[in-house]
């Protein structure tokens, strides 16, 4: 009768679901950090904050796991140990989708090899006996799969089913607007077979208007970590605005307790975070836990409190380290002026610099050209070594741009130089002409050509807030520049709100102003989903707009020192070198 219980026990326990692997122990027991991404290498200890985020990962019973995050908060690291976790203890079809395919290859190259090759527990998981059928991509495990997707090729998620879907940094992902729409919803449509799937985004927030994790968290269980104030024992959520020091003085500061006004020194943080706990402020939300986290909680040296004031005090200078600050260090959604640009007040702030009086923070020269059917117009812009832009001079070519002598008069004028009052010489140091409007491309390309040792490039604008500035093209017939239109507008745009980081020259016209305030920022919905884009005003014109756009571009182009350009412009230009002149023997016969 014993053994028949004994049996009729190991019978009931195979039939009982297994239980619940708490992910914040496995992930401490079993994965560990190469010296190449951790400055304890070892193994993975979390942070306070980390902990519950583990679980949350790692229940079955929570479908969803939205993060809020500013950078220095371990995310990048937790979300490989996850990854782990499923590949190990849970396999099954993996799909991770990440803004671009560099992305992909630094997750994959950066973090997952690395981790998986330092970690025994997870040492072979990725290989298989159809390792040939593996890609940089693409891997393969017993009982599942990992592949990585770029969000720019939302086709490439047709072919694939996941049960487990991780989608980093989700508000750098773009809309796909005359395509398949948003990848994050064409990457969740992939999973819908799964009963039990899970879906975890992560992200820092870009625009407040547009922001895809903001979005996921407010429908989550919008859960904040609280600190216990240690002389009141009051719970508060770290915010910046808490955040104090004494003036000029930013590696003093401190944390003060809303509630009491008591005071939490820098030293003293380790501590005061280990206090904290999650609370759920939608608590009826049950299978969608969100977290709200910034880099006010981390632990790393990098993010001291001091530290962070100090890069607060040098990022509020514009209003780009501005919104980058917020982004990165706060983990907030940055909210747009969505005022319209005054070209009159703009044009109230010219100052008395041109050609012919170049100021003496100007050490790079870069032009932009826009080319129309009957004209080419160049804006010349200066720029200062903390990266201001001086709008020195405008100049209109008329002629068609498929005839020569335009283009001739287009190159004298890029090759103009000027004195600096400081005793040297400025030139244009890059150009970017436009070559994507009309049909001049060809006569675009054929005066850029032989000119790009100049570094006078043909541009062409491609759409895109993720997009960088300027990036060289593939094609290997024409250097051809690729110009984030949308992320120059955005930054011209804040810049001119700022009033700080453009200035006008005395030569610009009323209607250059006018067209540079030619277009407005606006959100659009496709398929439900909004997105940001520039929208031009009813009858404006917008050359001085694009050309300025270009310029910005060419700026990107020029990588000197600028040190030592400051040197070369305070040292008078040397006068010409005399050509040698052989005198011939039979002048004096």
């Amino acid at each position: 009768m014993a053994e028949l219980a004994a049996v009729r026990r190991d019978a009931m326990a195979a039939l009982r679901p297994p239980p619940r692997l708490d992910l914040a122990d496995w992930v401490e027991a079993n994965v560990y950090l190469p010296s190449s991404l951790a400055a304890h290498p070892g193994r993975m200890r979390l942070w306070p904050h980390q902990v519950e985020m583990a679980r949350s990962m790692g229940d079955p019973a929570v479908e969803r796991v939205s993060i809020l995050k500013s950078a220095r908060v371990g995310y990048t690291q937790l979300a490989v140990a996850m990854l782990g976790n499923f590949v190990a203890n849970d396999p099954g079809p993996i799909l991770v989708v990440l803004p671009a395919e560099s992305d992909c290859r630094e997750m994959i190259v950066g973090n997952v090899e690395p981790v998986f090759a330092e970690s025994p527990a997870l040492r072979a998981a990725l290989s298989s006996a159809e390792s040939d059928r593996d890609t940089l991509f693409s891997r393969r495990f017993r009982g599942g799969s990992l592949k990585l997707v770029s969000a720019r090729a939302p086709r490439n998620l047709r072919g694939h089913t996941a049960r487990v879907l991780l989608l980093d940094e989700v508000d750098g992902f773009e809309v796909d607007v005359r395509g398949e729409g948003d990848p994050v919803a064409l990457a969740e449509r992939r999973t819908a077979t799964f009963g039990n799937r899970k879906i975890v985004m992560g992200s820092t927030p870009v625009h407040e208007g547009t922001s895809r994790i903001l979005r996921a968290y407010e429908r989550s269980d919008r859960r904040v970590y609280e600190c216990a104030c240690p002389a009141c024992g009051e719970r508060h959520e770290l915010r910046w605005a808490d955040i104090r020091w004494p003036d000029d003085q930013p590696a003093r500061a401190f944390w003060a307790c809303p509630t009491c006004g008591g005071v939490v020194e820098d030293r003293d943080k380790p501590a005061f975070i280990r206090s904290g706990r999650w609370r759920a402020t939608a608590p009826e939300v049950k299978d969608h836990h969100g977290y709200r986290v910034s880099a006010l909680v981390s632990l790393l040296p990098n993010a001291a409190w001091g530290r962070l004031a100090a890069e607060f005090l040098e990022a509020k200078k514009s209003p780009q380290t501005l919104q980058s600050f917020v982004n990165t260090v706060l983990g907030e959604a940055w909210r747009d002026d969505g005022e319209a640009i005054d070209e009159g007040a703009l044009a109230n702030r010219r100052e008395s610099f041109g050609l012919d009086a170049i100021p003496p923070e100007a050490l790079v020269v870069t032009a932009g050209c826009d080319v129309q059917d009957d004209r080419v117009e160049i804006s010349t812009v200066g720029w200062t070594k903390d990266g201001a832009a001086l709008v020195l001079a405008h100049d209109v070519v008329w002629g068609s741009p498929l005839q020569s002598d335009t283009w001739a008069e287009v190159d004298d004028l890029l090759r103009r130089s000027w004195p600096h009052p400081n005793g040297g010489t400025l030139r244009v140091d890059a150009a970017v002409v436009d070559s994507g409007s009309g049909g001049h491309t060809d006569a675009v390309y054929a005066f850029c050509r032989p000119r790009t040792a100049r570094r006078v490039f043909a541009g062409k604008g491609v759409a895109g807030f993720a997009r960088p500035m300027a990036e060289m093209s593939k094609a290997k017939a024409l250097r051809l520049i690729l110009v984030g239109v949308d992320a120059i507008k955005s930054q011209i745009m804040n810049r001119l709100q700022s009033g700080a980081s453009i200035r006008f020259g005395a030569s610009l016209s009323l209607t250059w102003f006018e067209q540079l305030a030619s277009e407005r920022r606006v959100v659009r919905y496709v398929r439900g989903q909004p997105y940001r884009a520039f929208e031009r005003i009813s009858g404006r014109r917008s050359e001085a707009l694009d050309c300025l756009v270009y310029a910005t571009a060419a700026r990107q182009l020029v990588h000197v020192s600028l040190d030592r350009r400051e040197e070369e412009v305070a040292t008078a230009a040397a006068p010409p070198k005399r050509p040698n002149v052989v005198r011939s023997a039979w002048l004096d016969s």
